[in-house]
């Protein structure tokens, strides 16, 4: 059992119950919305408990309603909720998303609200005493988008090299968090050089080093211990601890992709703290993300430790 420290956003997505909307055909597409808890770095909180981890959730939810019901969702659940700040006038984050027919999600709007208006923009603490004792940090990158949630994050990052606490940071680009998409690029490559453990999405990987290739980012992030690649329903590389590898996708019928990366990633630092093999790691981590595509939302959607293993031994893969 590992002890993770989550930062950044937790949020609600509010999911579009018509499948097949977009964002680009007006609003009239989209008749009505289901409120699902998520924001990447409370999906893998609460990935890694289900799992049976230890996970200690730091972020900025608003003095309201959907605040408080957030960090009720997480508490429930069994996340260590006391670095969750409340500011008193910056309102939660909703972000509106669409799916098309095959589940795959498109993220929209925040209601009017301007992006860099909402709490979790607004972190201003880190609680140091919740690094004692942790094992690893996993990071976004969405908070290196606002002055107070960027200069949060670099003090985790401070804090876990002090105590020898591992860094995985997950790109997890959305352009539309971003005032200057083009101005992310820089921060997003300083924050991914302290990292120990770096995840990418495909199309990440590309905008950002121009490769789709574990090994050859290694010139780029000479202090990387693993370097892991996704590329949705498709063929997962790594480079994990000196071993190079691949593995296939689970072939599932996805019902909504929302928070299937973040599944993934929780179990990869499940698999890291317990000391499994590179192919191993990368393997539980997959069937982690494939068993979260099988149902709406992120969190509600997660699949437990034992239901992880019954599908691997199922599939055979």
């Amino acid at each position: 059992m590992s002890t993770i420290i989550c930062l950044g956003e937790v949020l609600f997505d509010l999911l579009a119950d018509q499948i097949g909307a977009k964002f680009d055909q007006g609003a009239d597409q989209v008749k009505s919305w289901t409120p699902l808890a998520g924001g990447a770095p409370a999906n893998v909180a609460c990935g890694l408990v289900k799992m049976g981890d230890r996970s200690r959730f730091i972020g900025c939810v608003g003095d309201d309603q959907t605040g408080r019901d957030l960090t009720a969702k997480l508490q429930s659940i069994g996340v260590d909720v006391s670095g969750i700040q409340r500011h008193p006038t910056a309102p939660t984050r909703q972000v509106q998303v669409v799916r098309d027919m095959a589940g795959d999600r498109s993220f929209g709007g925040f209601g009017g609200v301007p992006a860099d208006q909402f709490a979790d923009a607004m972190l201003s603490e880190v609680p140091a005493q919740l690094f004692v004792g942790a094992d690893f940090l996993q990071l976004g990158t969405l908070a290196l988008a606002y002055p107070a949630s960027a200069a949060s994050t670099w003090r985790a990052v401070e804090l876990a090299k002090a105590q020898g606490i591992k860094i995985l940071v997950d790109v997890n680009w959305r352009p539309s968090f971003w005032s200057d998409p083009a101005a992310a690029l820089a921060p997003i490559r300083q924050l991914l050089v302290k990292a120990d453990y770096i995840k990418f999405a495909k199309e990440e990987a590309e905008l950002l080093y121009g490769d789709t290739v574990p090994l050859p980012l290694c010139k780029h992030l000479p202090q990387a211990q693993g370097i892991v690649i996704t590329d949705g329903g498709n063929v997962c590389k790594y480079w994990l601890h000196g071993m190079q590898g691949e593995q296939a996708a689970f072939p599932v019928a996805a019902m909504d992709t929302t928070g299937a990366g973040d599944a993934f990633v929780a179990g990869l630092l499940h698999q890291l703290g317990a000391g499994q093999s590179a192919a191993e790691t990368v393997r539980y981590g997959s069937a982690a993300g494939a068993l979260t595509t099988l149902k709406p939302g992120a969190i509600d959607a997660q699949p437990t430790h034992a239901e992880i293993l019954d599908f691997m031994r199922k599939s055979g893969k």
